[in-house]
């Protein structure tokens, strides 16, 4: 698989501010729900290379397990900051976002990881 599909979300990220502009949604919407989206993605990247570098099993369910928590928390604070400082539409809007770049975020995660898998497997140690 090409490197860039690891990253399509972002795409869609991308795509979807055409969406927001001609559907006349609030841009604090995507602006709050692409934002934070593209933060928990560095964090979720910095934070697999820091459980990738242990080999101690505890340190990286620990890494692991407290990424996704908190980058989870992070989103719902900003969709439900934006919907509180500019209105409901505006949070409605960044939780759709939200939903729609984590599905094909998951979807993607989903495809590729029998693939990392199998190429882990056959590379030599």
């Amino acid at each position: 698989m090409p490197g860039w599909v690891r990253f399509l979300d972002l795409g869609v990220l991308a795509l979807a501010l055409p969406v927001f502009l001609v559907a006349d949604l609030p841009i604090a919407g995507y602006l709050a729900g692409g934002g934070a989206w593209i933060v928990q993605r560095i964090a979720q990247i910095l934070m697999q290379r820091r459980a990738e570098a242990s080999d101690d099993p505890r340190v990286v369910a620990g890494w692991t397990a407290g990424s996704m928590i908190a980058r989870g928390w992070f989103c719902a604070l900003a969709i439900f900051g934006v919907g509180i400082a500019v209105g409901d539409h505006a949070g409605l809007s960044a939780g759709v976002l939200v939903i729609a770049l984590f599905t094909v975020y998951f979807m993607v995660r989903m495809i590729l990881r029998p693939l990392d898998m199998a190429a882990a497997r056959r590379r030599p140690t």
